[in-house]
């Protein structure tokens, strides 16, 4: 599971990418940790009641990454950071509603590896060779806090050699596959939950 993520692009260059305002976002970029603040776009939807609509302005908002756990939790301290059951009754709702869907700016991912010749587990980071600021597939949800969670799917080649069960879903790269993530119904928004190409992706060991 994905538990460290950098995003090296400051507020100004993720709206450029993105075609959105950057607002008062105080972003400078660096890595993003569980439980810390870092921008997420969203169909604008929500402060807003009602159906959602395409000709809605996109946002880029502050929030937390980690939800709350469902009470059935065995550990009710301990954020959820990804969605790995699209059918799970916590999470299906919010998944077939687009304006619960968002984008999640990253320049790269880490997924944990074994343990190395040093005695301490190596770190495998993940980039995407044809978009150095990519959009990684989230869903939002409010409780206490404003929280965001990372959508998942089957592991590439590269993420299986890494000894990982499963990937973040990286977004393709154009404004059409965006807007079908934030605004489709969930038969559209739920084909692009696909593993990205390894031929498209660069892999670093630390």
């Amino acid at each position: 599971m994905t538990s460290l993520y950098r995003l090296d692009a400051d507020a100004a260059a993720i709206a450029r990418e993105f075609e959105v305002s950057a607002g008062d976002d105080p972003w400078s970029g660096g890595y993003v940790a569980p439980t810390s603040f870092a921008p997420v776009i969203t169909a604008g939807r929500e402060f807003i009641a009602g159906p959602g609509s395409s000709r809605q302005p996109w946002r880029m908002v502050p929030r937390l990454w980690g939800v709350p756990p469902p009470p059935s939790a065995h550990d009710a301290a301990r954020p959820v950071l990804s969605v790995r059951n699209r059918q799970s009754p916590f999470w299906i709702g919010n998944l077939r509603n687009p304006e619960f869907r968002c984008l999640v700016p990253a320049t790269s991912f880490m997924e944990w590896g074994g343990v190395g010749a040093n005695g301490k587990r190596r770190q495998h980071w993940f980039t995407a060779s044809d978009q150095p600021l990519f959009a990684l597939a989230g869903v939002w949800m409010d409780s206490e806090v404003p929280g965001f969670a990372l959508l998942t799917c089957t592991p590439n080649a590269a993420l299986k050699q890494a000894g990982r069960d499963a990937m973040p879903v990286i977004l393709p790269n154009h404004r059409g596959a965006w807007a079908t993530w934030l605004h489709g119904g969930w038969d559209k928004a739920s084909a692009l939950l696909a593993p990205y190409s390894s031929s498209l992706m660069r892999a670093v060991e630390r």
